[in-house]
């Protein structure tokens, strides 16, 4: 997050993380095209274009999945949050090795007429009501412009301006994305396919991001659902955890029934309560961790001063804080919100000695 839009926030770790992207797709059409052409030999081999469509195609729905399967991962294991912190360079990427695969298709079947090439897409084939000869292509053309509405609008600048829930909005027609470009590859190439890898594969995929969306929404259903009741009285403060069970830096999330989660965090000697959920798109702030004396969340980096729950100048989002103090080495929190943006002072512990028992 910053005071002015720059065109990337460009840091060591995006720079290892989009390196590792491009360096996955060349990969990934080098080993296809090699393998296609090592496969498919005389009388039936492939010219290097066709292997070509294939591979940019092939490679954008993987990227796809992965892009469906970060949000869930993240949520089921900590491990992946760095991937989603930096998801909306994925998407860009797989954006551009759609449109890739799409204009290459163009130029092939397309490209030789006498016709505009799109205006050829649009009007060769009108068989709407056929199933086996349905214009697959008009189901790809219309996930390639959801993918560039995403991608077009992934900056920051579009995130403010449109709003953060039209933003969501917007972002949230990937999965219609998602439905278009299965419709494309089964009334298309699955079509002339006799082998059963591609249908496996694809089918696979979707079993694999509807699993994992499945399991992430059961675990957030269950974490609800056995969530204890706040204490009914004021003032009243709920024993947490043990101050040696939250990593440095990082935060305990705290489930009540009824009530918005609370992020618990521990920072140099020191112990401070925040609303869970950030003002920006809300964000799950206890996932996210003190960087630079600021909680910043994992979805898009906005951060909090954990003291007050204000954003540093010249930021103006405020969220909820509470009240925590600490016994012996026990974390106690009063489950009741204070205004959005009160200062509260931190509680503070001695370290624990290397060796000692907790």
């Amino acid at each position: 997050m910053s005071a002015s839009y720059t065109w990337v926030g460009w840091n060591r770790q995006k720079k290892i993380y989009d390196a590792v992207v491009a360096s996955g797709v060349a990969l990934y059409l080098a080993t296809f095209i090699t393998l296609g052409r090592l496969l498919f030999r005389p009388p039936h081999e492939l010219s290097d274009e066709i292997l070509l469509l294939r591979a940019l195609g092939t490679c954008a729905i993987v990227m796809l999945h992965i892009v469906l399967s970060i949000g869930p991962l993240a949520r089921l294991d900590r491990r992946f949050l760095p991937l989603l912190y930096n998801r909306r360079h994925l998407g860009v990427a797989t954006f551009l090795v759609a449109a890739s695969h799409a204009v290459a298709s163009l130029l092939q079947y397309h490209g030789f007429g006498n016709v505009n090439p799109l205006v050829s897409l649009l009007a060769s084939n009108t068989n709407y009501l056929s199933l086996t000869a349905f214009p697959f292509e008009i189901l790809g053309l219309l996930a390639l412009v959801i993918l560039f509405l995403m991608a077009a609008t992934s900056h920051d600048f579009w995130l403010r301006n449109l709003s953060p829930r039209a933003w969501k909005s917007l972002h949230m027609l990937v999965y219609a994305c998602y439905a278009l470009v299965v419709m494309h590859v089964a009334l298309g190439a699955l079509q002339s396919e006799r082998s059963i890898v591609y249908p496996v594969l694809l089918g696979a995929g979707i079993v694999l991001v509807g699993s994992l969306h499945l399991m992430a929404g059961a675990l957030e259903t269950t974490r609800d659902t056995r969530a204890p009741a706040p204490p009914t009285g004021t003032n009243e403060f709920i024993d947490i955890c043990s101050i040696d069970d939250i990593p440095e830096k990082r935060a305990r999330n705290v489930c009540l029934k009824g009530r918005e989660r609370i992020a618990v965090f521990k920072y140099d000697g020191q112990v401070s309560a925040v609303s869970s959920v950030c003002e920006h798109q809300g964000g799950p702030l206890a996932e996210g961790k003190i960087i630079d004396g600021c909680i910043t969340c994992p979805w898009h980096g906005y951060q909090y001063l954990p003291a007050s729950g204000r954003s540093p100048p010249p930021f103006t989002e405020k969220i909820n804080t509470y009240r925590v103090t600490i016994r012996g080495r026990r974390i106690l929190l009063d489950p009741n919100p204070l205004p959005k943006g009160t200062p509260v002072e931190p509680a503070r512990f001695q370290p624990a000695l290397e060796g000692a028992r907790p």
